[in-house]
């Protein structure tokens, strides 16, 4: 009933399994990939005609996460999968950017990928098997693609490598990398690393490379074993008459056009020339076939072909003459500014401007209550930090819909969020959860990197204590045959027309994360070594403007932000400082307005709104908490007068005798004549025996002065 076809790896101490033939047999190629207890459904579906007049690739990569493959039940009322987690999202993403590139050159048929995660044992990732079944789905498959592509994830354990590390290894790692690439170049690169050396990072690169060569040639024995031929195709051809008007009447004024300062004038220039020559060539065309209208295939193919001579002479003016459209060096970066405290109300609040690009960033801290659950195949846990990037159409200038977070916001958004995680203090350091928000208020090219550079400058603003400043540049690339440029700080444009988009950031001391996206099969070590080294240029010019807005934590917090205490009780302590039915707790927060957790461990974490109300909840937590001793000082409370004395509250319900002996130095006949009820004073513990406090007002109270008496002859 099937042609099952298997074959398996053992890579790194683990065994990758591939089979064909058994499942999904009516999708245009099926393989499950498996790695110990593991195991992804990858299927590859391409529609069966090119889709009409698209002048981009339709490519679609989902990644489908299935809570029976952990054995556990979803959440929500409907108990059911609904939309990708935020996860599932930057899987697919991840899969997307090095199979992308793997297609030739104006294959425009609509390509489906899904991975469905099945079975998984919280010990082998999805990421990287992602992306290696995806391309073995591709590769046997008729869908003509350029691969194999593999991928591997590396980690850094005690300063060794280690290959496609498990969860609890990364949690312990130096280093999150992965890494995509063909048996001759790396096509994509996705990491987190605290604060490690451009060389040390080229070298997780390279040893990442090495293992996916084996995957590579590993996939091409198990596609031998299909042998299923691709579909014939053939690039549209431009047609003739429209490729000759544009070179004739477009080329040297384009030259000009593409050279013309700032985005939207350069974008002025260039439409309005392409406008001014369709009109041209629209009428000329009209005339000779005596139609109303201009051929919509024509009209189709003056547009790609205008678009692609100007990618053309852009390209050549940077390899070549190695002059950039905005007049810069190949190394130069673009004009910087950054600036705290844009606004009075937010916590943190910093600017940061590259060029045309700008970020307003705000940093929010809150409290325990504050994180962010989540909940996937993984166990669940908390976040304390989480960063959101907002990219809204008038950044650009254009009008648009506000709708939710797509794949690209989330993408920008979590390699921030990498980058800054890493200088981030403990939890027992500073107990508060971290919200940053990147407001993208104006855009030509690398708002994530600015995202990284005003999120960096709002934590400090906010008084959030980071190790040090951390910043993002982002790299390009041309290639022209063997010639090639590695530009420094791409805009838009470039980042459009180029090859590569290598984003780096860092501190100082070394990278905290880095992302690679090519649209070329691949780069070799050498133009990732001169990446590396530029960003590193252009990583320590930001950093010196940084500083100069602020150079590190502020000590103080906001006046606007919560106050927030950490302190350790015994456990014997907890239900005391609960109360039966909660009712102390409860007495604590209405009273002060502050918000207190108790954990299992004794660890009660306080927030409050300012000082004042963090002070007096510190005092009512350790009057239920710590047990009075002999020598201390407390504000005490008169809450009954005896014959023979007071009783005072020190603590919630702490009560203790004031003797009359110990009210004052002087005689105190009738206490009622010196002490009422609710009075409050300072009194000094003297004595705890038997559990009976004794306090004494006495012996903080100045001792009276004897009188001397001076004889002298007169009264001898």
């Amino acid at each position: 009933m099937f042609k099952e076809k298997n074959m398996e790896l053992e890579i790194g101490g683990k065994v990758i399994k591939m089979s064909t033939g058994k499942l999904a047999r009516q999708a245009g190629g099926a393989v499950l990939v498996e790695c110990g207890g593991t195991a992804l459904l990858v299927t590859a579906t391409r529609s069966k005609a090119p889709r009409k007049g698209a002048d981009f690739f339709p490519l679609t990569v989902d990644f489908v996460e299935k809570y029976y493959a952990a054995g556990k039940m979803p959440g929500g009322f409907m108990k059911r999968e609904a939309r990708p987690s935020t996860n599932a999202t930057l899987t697919a993403r991840l899969i997307d950017r090095p199979i992308r590139p793997m297609f030739p050159e104006g294959f425009n048929y609509d390509v489906h990928i899904v991975n469905t995660v099945m079975s998984y044992d919280e010990t082998c990732t999805t990421d990287y098997l992602g992306i290696i079944g995806s391309s073995a789905a591709l590769m046997v498959s008729d869908i003509p693609f350029l691969g194999p592509v593999a991928a591997v994830t590396v980690g850094m354990i005690e300063g060794e490598f280690v290959l496609n590390p498990s969860p609890a290894e990364l949690a312990e790692s130096d280093l999150e990398l992965t890494v995509a690439g063909t048996k001759e170049a790396v096509n994509m690169v996705e990491s987190g690393a605290a604060e490690l050396s451009e060389k040390v990072m080229l070298d997780a690169i390279l040893f990442a490379h090495d293992n996916i060569k084996k995957i590579c040639a590993f996939q091409e024995e198990f596609a031998a074993l299909v042998a299923k031929e691709n579909i014939e195709f053939a690039a549209p051809a431009i047609d003739e008459t429209v490729k000759s008007f544009i070179d004739e009447k477009a080329t040297a004024r384009l030259k000009e056009a593409v050279l013309v300062v700032g985005k939207h004038a350069r974008e002025d220039a260039v439409d309005g020339l392409e406008a001014e020559l369709l009109e041209i060539f629209t009428a000329d065309y009209m005339e000779k076939t005596k139609e109303e209208e201009l051929d919509g295939a024509l009209a189709f193919d003056f547009a790609k072909y205008y678009h692609d001579l100007m990618k053309q002479l852009v390209r050549e003016a940077i390899v070549y003459n190695k002059h950039r459209v905005d007049g810069r060096k190949t190394d130069e970066l673009r004009d910087l500014f950054a600036e705290i405290d844009i606004l009075s109300q937010p916590h943190g609040s910093a600017m940061f401007t590259r060029g045309e690009t700008q970020a307003m960033v705000f940093a929010t801290l809150g409290t325990k209550q504050d994180e962010q659950l989540i909940d996937g195949l993984d166990d669940s846990f908390y976040k304390k930090f989480y960063l959101h990037y907002n990219f809204p159409s008038y950044s650009v200038g254009e009008p648009g819909f506000m709708r939710g977070p797509g794949r690209r916001e989330l993408g920008h958004g979590a390699l921030a969020e990498r980058a800054l995680s890493y200088v981030l203090p403990t939890e027992e350091v500073f107990p508060y959860t971290v919200r940053v928000v990147s407001e993208i208020t104006e855009s030509n090219g690398s708002s994530s990197q600015a995202s990284i550079c005003g999120g960096s400058l709002s934590l400090m603003a906010a008084g959030v204590p980071i190790k040090e400043h951390v910043a993002g540049i982002a790299m390009g690339l041309v290639k022209e045959g063997d010639d090639y440029v590695v530009l420094t700080d791409i805009m838009g444009l470039e980042d459009h027309l180029g090859d590569m988009d290598f984003k780096v950031a860092g501190t100082s001391k070394g990278i905290t994360a880095l992302q690679m996206d090519i649209k070329i099969t691949g780069i070799d070590e050498e133009v990732m070594r001169i990446a590396l080294e530029q960003a590193l240029v252009a990583r320590t010019e930001i950093l010196g403007v940084m500083n100069a807005a602020i150079p590190a934590p502020r000590e103080e917090l906001a006046a606007t932000a919560p106050r927030v205490y950490q302190m350790q009780i015994d456990t014997d302590k907890i239900s005391a400082l609960i109360g039966p039915a909660g009712k102390n707790i409860k007495g604590i927060v209405e009273e002060t307005g502050a918000k207190v957790d108790i954990d299992d461990t004794g660890k009660v974490l306080i927030f409050a709104v300012d000082k004042d109300a963090l002070d007096k909840t510190v005092t009512l937590v350790n009057g239920y908490v710590k047990d009075v001793e002999v020598g201390e000082i407390y504000t005490a409370k008169v809450v009954k007068i005896a014959s023979f004395g007071a009783f005072m509250q020190v603590a919630p319900g702490k009560d203790g005798l004031l003797h009359v002996s110990q009210i004052s130095h002087e005689r105190v006949a009738n206490v009622e004549d010196v002490l009422h009820v609710g009075d409050e004073f300072e009194v000094k513990v003297i004595s705890t025996e038997k559990g009976k406090i004794s306090l004494s007002r006495k012996e903080l109270l100045p001792k009276p002065v004897k009188k001397v008496e001076v004889k002298t002859e007169e009264t001898k």
